[in-house]
């Protein structure tokens, strides 16, 4: 097969003047040569294609591809994940990971949460302040934890985004709405452990890769995976694959969410237990980093005896799939 690869370039948009935390979602060239080798050595053609705009340039000058394995994140609006699937279904181009329903759905944590609430699958009590005047609306007990509604690798998490009571609300929310444009995510904060648990495949034919706890070590912002300690991951975290029961009812809990939102060929469900140890969703990433060294979904995949390219298998597999069944 011919395979297109679609991706959004970290250094290409710090170059166009994006702070590092603006550009924290995209790849490094790293990543897209990961990707390449991976699905060379498994007999396929690869070419690269680049962003949203070069992906139309290149529909438009008649080129296809029997595959695009899509990884761009975009850079504008609550559907910009989904744009590029979107525009491939336009021409019956298939494509790796899930269609611009779930891409639109998964990027708003809140319409997230909510379909995740009415599956009946545990997550921690929330709501969405949209502007200022919202803020004093919130009626959840605290502590509480904040973020942006719609971003991603961290970005606007902080150790401030633990809020012990009001005072601390109205400022963070304040900063949030500014610094992000967009509403703010308001939950009960859980206490517990946090896991994120690996997944390839679609539907009932889904499976779990690895559950891996999240440790932070002593140099970390305590009680949060903030966008800091993700960056500095080496100095301030520590990763363990999980076992025994609380990797079962991690996987439970993941694979119920997974396909309650429809989700495609590959990813991650991020995890926090409550007081009582009850995993809870916290988020899922259908798009999920795919750096062969240090992201999450190939780390714990790894830890648990899957290298790279086998990964990499799975996907592309569960994506072939999912065409012969369009089909």
């Amino acid at each position: 097969m011919i395979i297109g690869i679609t991706y959004d370039l970290r250094e290409d948009y710090i170059s166009m003047g994006f702070s590092e935390e603006d550009a924290a979602e995209f790849d490094t060239i790293g990543t897209i040569e990961g990707i390449e080798d991976a699905l060379q050595s498994l007999g396929h053609k690869t070419e690269r294609i680049g962003h949203l705009r070069l992906l139309m340039e290149a529909l438009l000058a008649g080129r296809k591809w029997d595959m695009v394995f899509n990884i761009c994140e975009g850079f504008y609006g609550i559907g910009r994940e989904a744009q590029v699937p979107a525009l491939l279904d336009a021409f019956c181009i298939p494509y790796v990971f899930s269609n611009p329903l779930v891409l639109s759905l998964t990027l708003d944590k809140g319409m997230t949460k909510r379909v995740i609430r009415d599956a009946g699958i545990p997550t921690a009590d929330f709501t969405v302040v949209k502007n200022t005047r919202e803020i004093t609306d919130v009626a959840l007990p605290y502590p509480l934890f904040v973020k942006p509604v719609a971003e991603g690798t961290g970005k606007g998490i902080s150790g401030d985004s633990i809020i012990p009571d009001s005072v601390a609300l109205q400022s963070r929310c304040r900063y949030l709405l500014k610094r992000f444009h967009q509403p703010v995510l308001v939950e009960t904060y859980l206490t517990g452990r946090e896991f994120t648990v690996g997944i390839t495949g679609t539907g009932t034919a889904s499976k779990v890769t690895g559950v891996m706890e999240v440790l932070l070590t002593s140099k970390a912002e305590q009680g949060v995976y903030s966008y800091t300690n993700k960056e500095e991951w080496r100095e301030r975290c520590h990763y363990e694959l999980a076992g025994g029961d609380i990797a079962a009812a991690c996987e439970k809990v993941a694979l119920a969410s997974w396909t309650a939102l429809g989700c495609e060929d590959g990813g991650r469900i991020d995890l926090r237990c409550d007081e009582n140890g009850i995993p809870n969703f916290i988020e899922v990433n259908p798009l999920a980093g795919m750096n062969p060294v240090y992201s999450d979904l190939p780390m714990l995949s790894r830890m648990n005896g899957i290298s790279y390219n086998e990964l990499i298998k799975r996907i592309m597999d569960s994506a072939i799939q999912k065409t012969i069944w369009h089909e």
